[in-house]
């Protein structure tokens, strides 16, 4: 198994001043099924190479014609990040723009939830009203264990009996946006986990950009993905370089509890930028400026080879995990889930979008 990414790019770049690129690699294999999951998420705007991202894995795949790829996915979870669908699971688009031949399956039977469950029932009915032009939301928590309506005032108890009973890595909160995400993570260190430091040992924080440098090759992991969940167990220190926070971390991975802990340099900036990851400005800002710590080094490749591996460069781009946005929390799952689904006006009718998140 592999990320998208991993298997179909490789990292290239230009002149020292350039940021670093990927580039799609050729693919000599044939007879190949390629099974691809969570398909929704797959972007087809540019953000990898020189196209977007579907458009760059129809390409890998069907270098070799006698390739097959099968997209799995669910088309009332989120789409892709400032888009309003799936593009990867929409069979019109993908017959049409790469003049494929497209079949479907859609499957309807949930087999992993109680049939008296609450979440069920609610899910299933968003999932209908999805069919709607003007889906009416309505949610039903009375007579079910598993759901409960809470205002705000109760939110810090209930935060607390959570914890203690289901621990840190099983509860979470999810929000609309990220800034709602980094208020509700730094109430919740400071009310409940009394932290006084931007960042100290023993917080949870989540990967937001994939980063293939720090494990090593032979890692059960491969490589460390955005959206896995990470414990500092030690901040063994801070610094301020390239206009940048950083800090050196031990730290421990909490999907993979056989995976030894490792010592890694967290970029501090995104913990409360309001973007899901470090801006585009800002990431060539960083490394333009790790690019002029080699201006000296002659040789192109031995210049490039250094910027690729510099630690700085390479930092875990992270934030907090107590609270996440509906994107980073796809795909994850918890025994104890707040949902904070924002300020709803009670005869205001609500698009399919927010039907969606829901």
């Amino acid at each position: 198994a592999s990320t998208i990414h991993k298997k179909i790019y490789r990292q290239t770049s230009g002149a020292p001043t350039e940021r670093l690129s990927f580039q799609r690699q050729p693919n000599r294999q044939e007879e190949m099924l390629y099974i691809v999951d969570e398909a929704s998420m797959i972007s087809d705007e540019k953000a990898f190479g020189e196209s977007g991202l579907l458009d760059d894995l129809m390409g890998f795949v069907f270098e070799k014609s006698t390739n097959r790829l099968l997209l799995i996915g669910d088309t009332a979870q989120l789409p892709p990040v400032g888009q309003l669908l799936s593009p990867a699971l929409d069979p019109e688009l993908l017959a049409h723009r790469f003049r494929a031949r497209v079949d479907g399956v859609e499957l309807r039977q949930v087999m992993r939830q109680a049939e008296a469950s609450g979440i069920l029932v609610n899910a299933t009915e968003l999932r209908e009203e999805l069919r709607e032009e003007v889906p009416a939301i309505r949610l039903h928590t009375n007579g079910f264990k598993d759901m409960f309506k809470m205002g705000g005032d109760k939110l810090e108890d209930g935060l607390r009996w959570a914890y203690r009973n289901y621990g840190h890595e099983n509860t979470t909160i999810i929000c609309r946006s990220n800034r709602n995400a980094n208020e509700y993570n730094q109430l919740i260190r400071r009310t409940l986990f009394d932290a006084e430091d931007e960042i100290q040992s023993g917080d949870y924080i989540m990967v937001v950009r994939n980063n293939y440098s720090w494990l090593p090759k032979d890692s059960e992991m491969g490589f460390l993905a955005n959206g896995d969940f990470l414990q500092i167990r030690k901040i063994i220190r801070q610094e301020e370089m390239h206009g940048f926070r950083f800090a050196q971390a031990q730290v421990r991975f909490v999907d993979y509890p056989n995976e030894p802990e490792l010592e890694v340099k967290l970029l501090l900036n995104t913990l409360q930028s309001e973007t899901p990851s470090l801006p585009r400005d800002q990431s060539d800002a960083l490394y333009k400026a790790v690019s002029e710590d080699y201006a000296d080094v002659a040789k192109k490749s031995e210049r490039t080879a250094l910027i690729r591996s510099d630690k700085y460069l390479n930092a875990l781009q992270i934030k907090f995990a107590y609270a996440l946005t509906c994107h980073k929390a796809q795909g994850g799952q918890w025994q104890a889930v707040f949902v904070d689904h924002g300020f709803l006006k009670p005869d205001e009718p609500v698009g399919g979008e927010f039907a969606r998140w829901l």
